[in-house]
């Protein structure tokens, strides 16, 4: 059969379009998503026809209108997708970080299901401050005169150094000129807020004696940078916050304070090394603090910025605070977040990322034994066992720092661990694992125990369909 005869096989659009199972796909998706999912398998078609591919044109032809149901379904899918975590990496950046719990969630909803109070006073029936939802349980929790949050800590101090020094020289310790993650680093993020980078001491070694040599008639500020995503050991010295406040005191300049990933909680209480926590950065004289929301917070994505409230009010009433201010989605998760942490072992069972670090590593071997034996029938060409495996804080928090964890390990026979990670981040649920000595881990503290069941399920999924294929 010549080709000409293979392209006169392909029916035409409207024929297609005029089936019943096609028509009702209108009503599921939509006329214009159908008539697209029509035109690319007709597309399709006609490449095979070209090729010369006639059995497989005919398998097409064969599941048209099926195809096109399924077509038609992946294109109303939305490209961010709930994915299941198995790395062990609780903070992981690219996965989006802090997930939110159910208590967070519901107050976000009910704050975008039609309208709220987002910026009314109810009592006075006049216009409202959207950051008395959230300012009242920030200072509750960490004991700062006033609070204010913009939309990721990069912009809190941003809007802290334009506010509070623009024009000023701030003097910040070498040891301390941290790059915060895609290429952004503080010199940059201070050029970018009108204020003058002056630098002072080592890298390895800055005395408070180098900060006050720095001072002169033009000093707006004294920043210390909290180094979270890297350690500098060794020979090392650095300012603490109380000789930086007592400097600060006498000339009369603002102390302010990066804290990067934000603690709330002792972590030494979850196994980890000490972590500066805002309330004791607070404590010892610091005038500003800024901190991550979706880092260690374990909230939505936002900078904190917490402390005197002379200083807060001018940050407020700065016109970059428009355009960096919380919507009210963000707006409500920040103030759930806080909320949860008036009290402790509340804070533990609302806060996803205090749950996972609060699980014991017995806890997490049973759930790796009970997930492996539940998808070794569905594994012949793979073997399945729980073992022994390695957390991360991850997010640019606790470098250096391993976490004790247990992992469901999969060493497939039929096929490479890296077609099987392919074929793990094509499920309907993506599974994403990590492979280390020829095996695919699949990390527990990063699985909670209501994911336990959908994770096994995708398991089976991706496992069995192997097997059919070989």
């Amino acid at each position: 059969m010549e080709s000409k005869e293979y392209y006169r096989k392909i029916p035409k659009v409207d024929k297609i379009l005029a089936k019943p199972q096609v028509a009702q796909l209108e009503t599921l998706y939509g006329k214009a998503c159908v008539l697209e999912a029509v035109q690319e398998e007709l597309g399709n078609l006609r490449a095979l026809a070209g090729e010369g591919r006639i059995e497989d044109m005919e398998v097409c032809l064969a599941a048209l209108e099926e195809r096109i149901g399924k077509r038609a379904e992946e294109k109303q899918q939305f490209s961010l997708k709930p994915v299941l975590n198995a790395t062990g990496i609780l903070l992981h950046t690219n996965l989006g970080r802090a997930p939110l719990g159910q208590y967070q969630t519901d107050a976000m909803v009910q704050a975008a299901r039609g309208y709220c109070n987002l910026e009314y006073n109810l009592q006075e029936g006049t216009r409202g401050k959207r950051a008395v939802h959230y300012a009242e349980e920030i200072t509750r929790v960490t004991g700062a005169e006033a609070a204010v949050a913009v939309n990721n800590n990069a912009a809190a101090v941003t809007l802290m150094l334009s506010a509070l020094a623009k024009g000023k020289e701030v003097i910040v310790s070498r040891g301390e000129m941290i790059e915060i993650g895609g290429h952004f680093r503080i010199p940059e993020v201070m050029e970018q807020s009108g204020a003058v980078l002056r630098e002072t001491g080592c890298t390895n070694r800055t005395r408070i004696s180098d900060y006050e040599k720095a001072i002169n008639e033009n000093t707006g500020a004294l920043l210390k940078v909290h180094t979270s995503n890297y350690r500098i050991l060794g020979f090392t010295e650095e300012v603490t916050v109380q000789e930086l406040a007592a400097l600060g005191k006498k000339y009369q300049l603002p102390v302010l304070v990066d804290l990067g990933s934000g603690v709330l909680q002792n972590l030494e209480e979850y196994g980890l090394a000490h972590e500066p926590s805002v309330q004791e950065t607070l404590a010892q004289g610091a005038d500003v603090v800024s901190f991550s929301g979706d880092k260690l917070l374990g909230g939505p994505q936002a900078g904190i910025l917490a402390g005197k409230k002379a200083y807060i009010k001018e940050m407020e009433t700065h016109p970059l605070m428009r355009a960096l201010r919380l919507d009210k989605c963000l707006t409500a998760a920040l103030a759930a977040t806080f909320r949860a942490y008036r009290d402790k072992e509340q804070a533990r069972r609302q806060i996803p990322v205090l749950s996972m670090l609060s699980r014991t590593r017995e806890e997490l071997k049973r759930q790796a034994e009970e997930i492996a034996d539940a998808v070794k029938d569905a594994a012949a060409g793979a073997e399945i066992r729980a073992e022994e495996s390695t957390g991360r804080m991850g997010g640019g928090s606790l470098p250096g720092e391993d976490i004790p964890s247990y992992a469901v390990t999969v060493a497939p026979r039929t096929e490479s661990c890296e077609h099987l990670m392919m074929r793990l981040r094509s499920l309907p649920v993506p599974v994403i694992a990590y492979i280390r000595e020829e095996r695919i881990f699949l990390d527990m503290r990063t699985i909670m125990p209501e994911e336990k069941e959908l994770l096994i399920r995708e398991l089976k999924m991706c496992l069995t369909d192997r097997e059919k294929e070989i």
